[in-house]
């Protein structure tokens, strides 16, 4: 059936079964990767919610009406995966596991990948929703760009880290947004040592993300980059008040401004992306409102859409490139 910017992640789901699949949610255990989470476990998956704060992960996700409170994350993660019933496929879990991992720091990316490598478990889906936005300006491990490091950086490390994990069919999701309208890569200063704007650093790795999945997907992973739509989470932590209401994000009652989704709606082009099936002649996508986006042909990220820049391969391949130099994986 066809799904519109209304429906929710749930919605996409019903009728899909994915027991004996395993998901990997970066941030899956607040704002939007707290829906997703739930739409994936609800579905069936077994779910691993990679975080950088496993307390409050655990604590958000108790709460999760698809099942009881999450797993022990030091516990599970040490344990090698038991088949049952599908070769190869581990006991289906009734809640999310939480895992910690901090994608800032690539040493700590590298041990978590490794440890689960050892578990011998299949990876079927990975979503890389994790991400800070319009944070102040801020180093991280030999002196990278915040948003360059974690919201791209950390995940094309991860993803690739994870690939002898993955089943032959396995999809990644990156999750991209309309923010990227705002710039492309700062091709000559990627970390920003100048002229540092949180927002256009933002954008900067918005764009990172669709041009991610666009270059991944070229080597047999199935990937897409997906903006959720405008949302407002905790993902809005470093943006005083006063800039919301002055940005439009609320209407005069103080609800989220028209054209606004709700968390639910937000996650649900990212699990559409990672289960249609009639997107497989489609890989390395950039999809809004659970369908393929449109050439962007305004500046309204609202309307939203995908600028050229997101989509270039030449790009795509640069910034893999770049990414592999830096990381030293890929």
């Amino acid at each position: 059936m066809p799904f519109t910017a209304a429906s929710t992640a749930a919605e996409v789901l019903a009728g899909i079964d994915l027991t004996g699949q395993t998901a990997l949610v970066t941030g899956g255990y607040s704002g939007l990767g707290l829906e997703i989470t739930r739409a994936l476990t609800g579905a069936g998956a077994r779910v691993l919610v990679p975080a950088r704060r496993p307390e409050v992960a655990a604590a958000n996700l108790a709460t999760s009406p698809a099942g009881a409170a999450p797993t022990n994350p030091a516990a599970r993660l040490a344990e090698p995966a038991t088949a049952t019933g599908a070769p190869g496929r581990p006991e289906p879990l009734a809640a999310p596991e939480v895992l910690p991992l901090d994608l800032a720091d690539q040493s700590a990316i590298r041990a978590f990948a490794a440890r689960l490598l050892d578990t011998g478990r299949p990876l079927d889906l990975v979503i890389a929703n994790a991400g800070i936005m319009a944070v102040p300006e801020t180093r991280v491990g030999p002196g990278w760009e915040a948003h360059f490091a974690v919201n791209h950086l950390g995940h094309f490390a991860l993803v690739n880290h994870l690939r002898p994990a993955f089943s032959p069919t396995a999809r990644v999701v990156s999750v991209s947004s309309a923010g990227h309208f705002l710039a492309d890569i700062r091709w000559h200063d990627p970390q920003w040592r100048t002229g540092y704007d949180r927002w256009l650093a933002y954008a900067a790795s918005k764009t990172a993300n669709a041009l991610f999945a666009r270059h991944l997907d070229t080597l047999g992973v199935r990937a897409f980059a997906v903006h959720p739509g405008s949302i407002l989470t905790p993902l809005q932590r470093h943006i005083p008040r006063e800039e919301q209401l002055a940005l439009g994000w609320f209407a005069a009652d103080g609800t989220p401004a028209p054209g606004f989704k709700t968390p639910a709606q937000g996650a649900a082009t990212a699990v559409w992306a990672a289960t249609a099936p009639g997107l497989d002649q489609h890989g390395g996508a950039y999809c809004q409102d659970c369908d393929l986006a449109k050439p962007a042909d305004t500046d309204d990220m609202l309307i939203g859409g995908v600028k050229p820049w997101a989509t270039d391969p030449a790009a795509a391949a640069r910034l893999w490139q770049l990414s592999s130099e830096l990381t030293g994986v890929g």
